[in-house]
C-alpha cells in the first residue's frame, strides 16, 4: 500500500498555499502559539474528549488526553484536544440516548470542518463509544478508539459488589424489608471506588469490547481498568498509532467490513452483553453501510456461547477480573475460528496477529467453548403479533423456568403509572402476571429511556419472589438482570401492537422458538385500533423536535434516518453468514 505523503495531509488544505486564506490560518494559529514546525508536513491528529465534571466515567480523561499528547508527539504529529458532548449516564434527563445521535452529529462535524488527518477518539459510557464510532466512520479519516476502562470493584462489608447490578439486588432487599438504611447506605459509599465505567458486563464494557471486536482498537485496551498505569501507556501508544494510521491512510471503511461486523457481533454475544448492543451494533455498522438486522443479530446469537463469567450474565467476577485473566485477546482466542481472524485492525495487523500471543489466565472467568457460562449467546430477538418488528431478551440473566410462559398482563400507559402499581402492596398480582410498561420508545420516552427493569412489585418481593416477566418498548440498563422484553418494536406511541393491549390480555414468551404474541384475534386487534388516538408530540422545538421527526425504530438502531450511510439509496443485502 502506498504511503502517504507530506503534500497529501488532510490539514496541509489549510496550512500549504501561499494565499490569503492559508495566511490567516498559519498567522491564527501563531496567535496560539505555534510554528511552521506543529503544520509542516505533520499530521494533525484530533483528540476528541468526551471528559466533563458531571462525567464519573470520563473523569480521568483530561488526564489522558495528556497521555496520548505524548504519544502523538512522540511518533512526529501534532496533538489538537477537542471536547465533545460527555454523554453523562448518571445525570443526563430524560435519558443519555435522547443525546446519542446529536453526540455522533457533533464528533462527524468537528473531524470534518477542522484541519484534522487523524483522531483518537477518548470514551466509554454507555452512549459515548457508539456516539464516537458513528460519527467517526462517517467522517472518514483514520481513527484508533481508547476506551475509558472500568473503574475498581466495589466493596461492602467484604463482599465484591459490581456497579448496577448489586444496586438493583439491594434495592429489592431495600423494598422488601431484608436489609435496612444502614446497610443500604453502605452499598451507597463502597460501590463505585474510582473514577472509570461500570465494572460489570453492562452496556459501557460491553460496547468497549464491541469496539475492539470490530478491530478499532489497540490489542487488549478494551478491559484495562480505568486506574490502571497500563492505561496510560495504552493513551500514549493510540497517539503513535493515529499518526501511523494517517501515514498509512488506513481509513475505517478498511476496517469495518462484513467480516469484522461479524467478529463484533460474536464478541458481543460471548460477553454476555448488554442488551443495549443490539441497536448501538446496528445503527454502528449502518453508518458503515452494513445493513446489519436483528436476524443476523439471532442467528449469531443462537450459535454462539457465552463465555465471560462476568455479572450480570455470569455470577462472581468482575471486568477487574475479566482484565487479569488476559482480557478480550484471551476470550477471542477462545472462540478460536467463529471469528474471521483475517480481519484487519487498527493496529495495521490482522486480528488474528492481534491475538496470537493472547493467554487465558483463568479459565473460570474466561470459560472455553466446551465449559461456557450458557449455551447460546447473550441476547435473543422474539417475534410475533406483538412485536412484528422485534422484541429483545437476555435469556443468560434471567430465571430459566420464565423462558416460556403464559401470563395475564397488567399494562401502565407510564412510568410514573407502573411505580404507582409496583409499590401497592393490595394491587392483586401473582408471579404469572406480565408487567407491561408501554410509550417508553425512542418517541414514546422519549429517547427510549432506561425503565425496562421494572422493578419487582413490592407484595411479590415480601413473598421472596425475585423474577417475573417485564415487557416494554423502552431499554433497560445493561448491568440489568431479570426476564425483561425490551425494545418492542414498532413502539406503542407510534401505534404499534404493543399500543393495543390490555389489563388482562394473555401474553405468550417463547424464547426457544423466539415467539411473542398476545392472545387476542386479529378482529379484536382491528377493532381495538380503530379506537386508538395517536398522542401528542413530545417537543415542539430545538434538538428535541428534530429528533422526534427523524429518529427511526428500535430494529433499526434508533439512529437519525438523514445519517445512515444508505440515506435516499438503496444498500444492497449481503448474508453476513
Amino acid at each position: 500500500m502506498a504511503r502517504k505523503t507530506p503534500d497529501d495531509l488532510r490539514s496541509a488544505r489549510w496550512f500549504a498555499p501561499d494565499d490569503l486564506r492559508s495566511m490567516g490560518h498559519r498567522s491564527r494559529a501563531m496567535q496560539m502559539g505555534w510554528s511552521g514546525e506543529d503544520w509542516d508536513g505533520k499530521p494533525v491528529i484530533a483528540i476528541i474528549n468526551t471528559w466533563s465534571d458531571l462525567s464519573p466515567c470520563h473523569h480521568h480523561l483530561r488526564d489522558r488526553a495528556e497521555w496520548v499528547k505524548r504519544g502523538i508527539l512522540q511518533a512526529g504529529g501534532t496533538p489538537v484536544e477537542m471536547p465533545v458532548h460527555s454523554f453523562s449516564e448518571q445525570f443526563l434527563k430524560p435519558t443519555s440516548m435522547l443525546y446519542r445521535n446529536m453526540g455522533a452529529l457533533e464528533v462527524e462535524e468537528t473531524l470534518r470542518a477542522h484541519p484534522i488527518d487523524g483522531a483518537v477518539l477518548m470514551g466509554g459510557c454507555d452512549k459515548s463509544t457508539p456516539a464516537l464510532v458513528m460519527g467517526a466512520l462517517s467522517a472518514g479519516l483514520p481513527f484508533v478508539f481508547l476506551p475509558a476502562g472500568a473503574m475498581l470493584r466495589g466493596n461492602y462489608a467484604g463482599e465484591k459488589l459490581g456497579s448496577g447490578t448489586d444496586v438493583w439486588k439491594y434495592w429489592d432487599e431495600r423494598r422488601a424489608g431484608t436489609i435496612g438504611k444502614e446497610e443500604w447506605d453502605g452499598v451507597q459509599g463502597g460501590i463505585a471506588r474510582s473514577y472509570g465505567t461500570c465494572m460489570t458486563m453492562g452496556t459501557a464494557s460491553t460496547m468497549m469490547s464491541i469496539a475492539e471486536g470490530f478491530g478499532l482498537t489497540l490489542p487488549g485496551a478494551s478491559a484495562i481498568p480505568a486506574p490502571d498505569a497500563s492505561h496510560k501507556r495504552m493513551a500514549a501508544a493510540c497517539g503513535r498509532r493515529a499518526v501511523e494510521m494517517v501515514w498509512e491512510d488506513l481509513t475505517p471503511d478498511k476496517i469495518v467490513t462484513w467480516a469484522a461486523t461479524r467478529n463484533a457481533v460474536t464478541v458481543a454475544m460471548a460477553t454476555g452483553c448488554s442488551t443495549n448492543a443490539i441497536i448501538h451494533l446496528i445503527a454502528m455498522a449502518r453508518r458503515a453501510g452494513i445493513p446489519l438486522t436483528l436476524d443476523h443479530l439471532d442467528s449469531i446469537g443462537r450459535t454462539t456461547p457465552v463465555l465471560a463469567n462476568i455479572r450480570p450474565s455470569g455470577k462472581e467476577y468482575l471486568m477487574e477480573d475479566f482484565f487479569y485473566a488476559g482480557g478480550l485477546p484471551a476470550l477471542m482466542k477462545e472462540l478460536g475460528d467463529r471469528l474471521d481472524l483475517t480481519a484487519r485492525t487498527v493496529s495495521g495487523k490482522t486480528l488474528g496477529e492481534d491475538i496470537s500471543g493472547a493467554v487465558n489466565y483463568n479459565s473460570d472467568v474466561i470459560r472455553s467453548l466446551s465449559n461456557p457460562v450458557y449455551h447460546e449467546g447473550s441476547l435473543a430477538v422474539l417475534k410475533g403479533n406483538l412485536a412484528p418488528d422485534g422484541a429483545v431478551i437476555k435469556p443468560a440473566a434471567m430465571d430459566p423456568k420464565f423462558q416460556t410462559h403464559r401470563g395475564p398482563a397488567i399494562v401502565a400507559d407510564s412510568y410514573a403509572e407502573m411505580k404507582a402499581i409496583i409499590n401497592d402492596e393490595s394491587y392483586p398480582m401473582t408471579p404469572d402476571h406480565v408487567l407491561v410498561l408501554r410509550n417508553a420508545g425512542p418517541l414514546g420516552g422519549p429517547g427510549m429511556p432506561e425503565w425496562g427493569m421494572i422493578p419487582m412489585p413490592k407484595a411479590l418481593l415480601k413473598h421472596g419472589i425475585r423474577d417475573m416477566v417485564r415487557l416494554s418498548d423502552a431499554r433497560m440498563s445493561g448491568t440489568s438482570y431479570g426476564a425483561c422484553i425490551l425494545h418492542v418494536a414498532p413502539e406503542a406511541y407510534i401505534g404499534g401492537p404493543l399500543a393495543l393491549i390490555e389489563t388482562g390480555d394473555m401474553i405468550e414468551l417463547d424464547v426457544p422458538n423466539r415467539i411473542l404474541n398476545v392472545a387476542v384475534s386479529e378482529a379484536d386487534l382491528a377493532e381495538r385500533r380503530a379506537r386508538w388516538t395517536a398522542p401528542a408530540p413530545r417537543y415542539e422545538r430545538g434538538y428535541g423536535q428534530m429528533f422526534i421527526q427523524h429518529v427511526e425504530q428500535a430494529d433499526k438502531g434508533c439512529d437519525f434516518d438523514f445519517l445512515r450511510t444508505d440515506f435516499g439509496a438503496p444498500v444492497p443485502e449481503p448474508e453476513i453468514n
